[in-house]
């Protein structure tokens, strides 16, 4: 049983991550399709620009323009479209910063947007992913209560064998002094046995003395 038990905590541990892989695979996946189809042009816009404005691309074309227009505008003898002091070029740029902030903050809201949800779909990845190890845990201490179960009856039925071996050994005993109390001895009468009368020795004749 608990052979079966650890192998099905082990699938079960297996599924769960196969799940839990496969619910954010699928949420991401979801997730970017949703970003995809809901893209109005104004956000497909707004994204290249602030994707192309935060770059040294951008940044090393406008310091171009504006040296070439600086240096145009100084230089030329016959056409000055913008004389010093570059009002025009306070007007294009001052054009240019009243359009990039808007366009920049909505870009960041939809990728706050898109965090969002990144967010919450981690959040219920994470929920899910914590009842299933609360199940798990539930499932381990079940394990080790059985475990213990089986401790406590294996060392119960070891004292109780303890005890029958005891038990038998000394009934054995007993019956072995029994026998040795109610087998036959040798009657102590014999140790006072009176003694056998000696035979009476014959009397000597006198020898006959010499003439």
């Amino acid at each position: 049983m608990t052979h079966d038990l650890k192998t099905e905590l082990h699938e079960a541990e297996a599924r769960l991550l196969q799940e839990l892989r496969s619910m954010r695979r699928g949420l991401r996946a979801q997730a970017a399709d949703e970003s995809d189809e809901k893209l109005t042009v104004g956000q497909k816009l707004a994204d290249i620009f602030a994707a192309n404005l935060g770059s040294w691309r951008f940044i090393i074309i406008q310091s171009v323009i504006l040296f070439l227009w600086i240096v145009l505008n100084v230089a030329a003898f016959a056409l000055k479209w913008d004389p010093y002091p570059f009002i025009f070029l306070n007007l294009v740029l001052s054009f240019q910063a009243a359009y990039a902030a808007p366009l920049i903050m909505m870009s960041q809201n939809r990728q706050q947007e898109i965090d969002r949800k990144k967010a919450e779909n981690d959040y219920n990845v994470n929920i899910k992913a914590e009842l299933e190890i609360e199940l798990l845990h539930q499932k381990i201490d079940e394990l080790r209560a059985k475990e213990m179960l089986a401790m406590t009856e294996a060392i119960r039925d070891l004292t109780q064998h303890v005890k029958n071996e005891k038990l038998a050994l000394a009934s054995r005993a007993r019956a072995s002094g029994a026998k040795a109390v109610t087998s036959p001895k040798a009657p102590a009468a014999k140790a006072f046995k009176s003694p056998k009368p000696a035979a009476a020795k014959p009397a000597r004749k006198p020898r006959s003395k010499p003439a």
